[in-house]
This record gives structure tokens, C-alpha cells and sequence, in this order.
């Protein structure tokens, strides 16, 4: 009985508490260790991907940024020459 331990009524034996707890943290380290190789090789994909781009996404997002404020512009100038300024 060196290896048991009496808690509370149940008895907990050690070795395979030990056993279990390392294996446990065994696979953890596994599973962290894909993780990253997985967002390693996703990050680059994603670099290469942008690298082959014709546009660069810098470029894409100011001049999408762009259009979104000319058509707001514009909405804008379309509701206040139509006078909805004010309701009834």
C-alpha cells in the first residue's frame, strides 16, 4: 500500500496518477508543437499568396477605402439636393 493514498474514503494510486499526468503534458507539448508548424505554414502560404498578388493589399484596401467615401459622398449629395433634410 506504499503507493495508495487514502483521500476522504477512495484511495489514489500514485504511480498511474503520475503516469497519466505526465502523458497528459506529453501531449499537450505534442499538440502545441502542430500548432505552431500548422500557423508556420499557413503563415507562409499567406505571405507567398500576397507576394504573387498584382495588386498589393495595401493598395486594394486605400482604394476600396476610397470608393466607399465617394459613394458616401455621393448618397450624401443625392438626400440633400432632394430636400429630406426635414420630415414633415
Amino acid at each position: 500500500m506504499a503507493t495508495n493514498q487514502k483521500f476522504s474514503g477512495f484511495q489514489v494510486n500514485r504511480s498511474m496518477l503520475i503516469t497519466g499526468s505526465a502523458l497528459t503534458g506529453l501531449g499537450a507539448l505534442i499538440g502545441l508543437t502542430g500548432t505552431m508548424i500548422v500557423g508556420v505554414a499557413l503563415a507562409s502560404a499567406g505571405r507567398e499568396w500576397v507576394h504573387h498578388m498584382d495588386t498589393p493589399p495595401t493598395e486594394l484596401a486605400a482604394r476600396t477605402m476610397h470608393q466607399a467615401k465617394v459613394a458616401s459622398m455621393a448618397g450624401l449629395e443625392a438626400w440633400r439636393s432632394q430636400g429630406n433634410g426635414s420630415s414633415g
